[in-house]
């Protein structure tokens, strides 16, 4: 089964990737709704070659390596979330001061990053305290 959703997986990354790239070349434009599922489709093809399934790692309760790598990746993804996204609002609005930025919606998804991590801590401590 891991095979058959590896092969699938990227026939689609491969599918999403020429309508862009046909769509890039022939109209010299990138829609967001290719950036989108694009991600969306390496993101099986990701889980497929990892865990076999294109949605995911599906463990037990007993299987600990599972559980630990799932723990570490989401931690490392998360502060790798935030600095890639911090990058994208400097690079993108070419500026170094932050009262220079005029893209609001997209500072405020930068300043989530840093918030949401110790929310999402806080509320868990409390279930478990």
């Amino acid at each position: 089964m891991k095979k058959f959703n590896v092969i699938v997986s990227s026939i689609l990354l491969l599918a999403i990737a020429g309508h862009g790239g046909y769509r890039w070349v022939r109209y010299e434009m990138l829609d967001a709704s290719t950036i989108i599922f694009g991600c969306i489709a390496l993101s099986y093809l990701l889980n497929s070659i990892t865990w076999g399934d294109y949605e995911g790692g599906k463990y037990s309760e007993s299987d600990e390596l599972d559980k630990h790598i799932k723990t570490q990746s989401a931690r490392v993804g998360y502060y790798a979330l935030m600095v890639l996204s911090a990058a994208v609002l400097f690079l993108s609005e070419g500026v170094t001061a932050l009262n220079d930025i005029q893209n609001i919606p997209l500072a405020v998804v930068v300043g989530l990053t840093f918030i949401v991590a110790p929310i999402t801590e806080f509320f868990y401590s409390r279930k478990f305290r």
